[in-house]
């Protein structure tokens, strides 16, 4: 019954590991927003790979249904990428015109966490390259479910919680890195993520076409 929870717990932090846009997005989010932020983030991001886990245990992988809408939802995630990385360059343009600097996590009230995990829900879920891994769950919960019908399910739940350890460890090591960074330091965070996540985003879009 421990293995395939284990074997969850090494694929959530497999696929959650890669430092992609939803990472930066996590680490930027922390920095500039706080630790409640950077979590919401994580566990938006945690949740989505859950749901994939449970998508494939119950089948639908193998009937094909991720692999269709795999193209549209690359799309809408590219642009939403791309827009949160315009957001972030506009911030540090704010900023810079700005005669006082703007501490992390101050002077610019966070939304809410609620805000922060349905984004990164639906960014992950959109993630090509989520789906693709998630497809390949197959196999891993081929040989784990033999004999035992619960196995698909602790799997499901040991790939959330591998996930959401790695983003609990993402959004610890942020803030340590944070209290030793000025304001001046991450207005530069925004311009360079708001940049990567522009591209990253639009190159993720634009992929489907080309």
């Amino acid at each position: 019954m421990v293995e395939p929870f284990i074997k969850g717990i090494g694929i959530g932090l497999a696929i959650a590991a890669p430092v992609g846009p939803i990472g930066l997005l996590c680490i930027r989010r922390t920095l500039m927003d706080g630790r409640a932020a950077g979590l919401a983030t994580g566990l938006g991001a945690a949740t989505a790979d859950g749901l994939y886990g449970l998508m494939v245990a119950a089948g639908f992988a193998a009937t094909g249904i991720l692999v269709a809408f795999a193209e549209p939802l690359a799309v809408a995630g590219g642009l939403l990428i791309a827009a949160l990385g315009a957001l972030s360059l506009r911030g540090y343009f704010i900023a810079r015109g700005s005669e006082e600097p703007v501490a992390a996590g101050r002077g610019r009230p966070y939304r809410g966490v609620l805000a922060a995990w349905a984004t990164t829900f639906a960014l992950t879920l959109s993630n090509p390259m989520t789906i693709l891994a998630f497809i390949g769950m197959i196999a891993a919960l081929g040989s784990a479910a033999s004999g035992n019908p619960a196995a698909p399910y602790l799997l499901v739940i040991g790939v959330f919680t591998g996930s959401a350890l790695w983003w609990m460890l993402l959004v610890q090591l942020a803030c340590m890195a944070g209290s030793r960074m000025d304001a001046s330091a991450l207005r530069w965070l925004d311009l360079a993520s708001g940049s990567v996540l522009l591209t990253w985003g639009l190159w993720i879009a634009l992929g489907v076409f080309l």
